[in-house]
């Protein structure tokens, strides 16, 4: 759930933690597609009345939906809430670094723990794509070229620990 995804990130960015989101397309998002697509193309619509060109950046990758809500819970136009906001990082995937670090889920942000059985939920990268983010299919390439590395290190991570078993017990 992105609301309680970012309060919690914000809190802990502003205690002084250092935060990495990976895999922010998969974050959900409460209500069916056409609500938050509505919403959202609501918020795209908002823009400078002098000179509509002018009106700020909004950004459509769910990486940066996710930091712009962050950043809405945290004082960022402060010396400490810029440092937090330094302390932040949000990815689509699991690049390059990260992807050996070992990761945790907040279990308050859950969909299976907050949304009731049976209302709709979107998830925000099919939501982005609706509304002009284009490497939703680049994004899902990578992560199963990525998940599937990941499980072949897992099984020969699992054989190795079987043969030291095996060994120890016989030693």
């Amino acid at each position: 759930m992105l609301g309680r995804l970012a309060s919690i990130v914000a809190k802990q960015a502003l205690s002084g933690h250092h935060v990495v989101c990976v895999r922010c397309e998969d974050i959900v998002l409460s209500g069916g597609m056409v609500r938050q697509k509505a919403k959202f193309e609501r918020f795209l619509r908002k823009r400078s009345v002098t000179n509509p060109r002018r009106g700020a950046v909004k950004f459509r990758a769910p990486s940066k939906i996710l930091w712009r809500t962050v950043r809405g819970m945290v004082p960022h136009k402060t010396a400490r809430g810029a440092a937090a906001m330094e302390r932040v990082k949000t990815f689509e995937g699991v690049p390059a670094p990260y992807d050996k670090v070992k990761r945790m889920v907040i279990p308050d942000a859950l969909k299976v723990l907050r949304l009731q059985q049976g209302h709709k939920s979107v998830r925000l990268g099919d939501m982005a794509a609706q509304c002009g983010w284009k490497h939703n299919e680049v994004v899902a390439e990578l992560e199963a070229k990525r998940k599937a590395k990941s499980a072949a290190f897992y099984q020969a991570k699992k054989k190795a620990i079987k043969l030291r078993r095996k060994a120890e017990a016989e030693a």
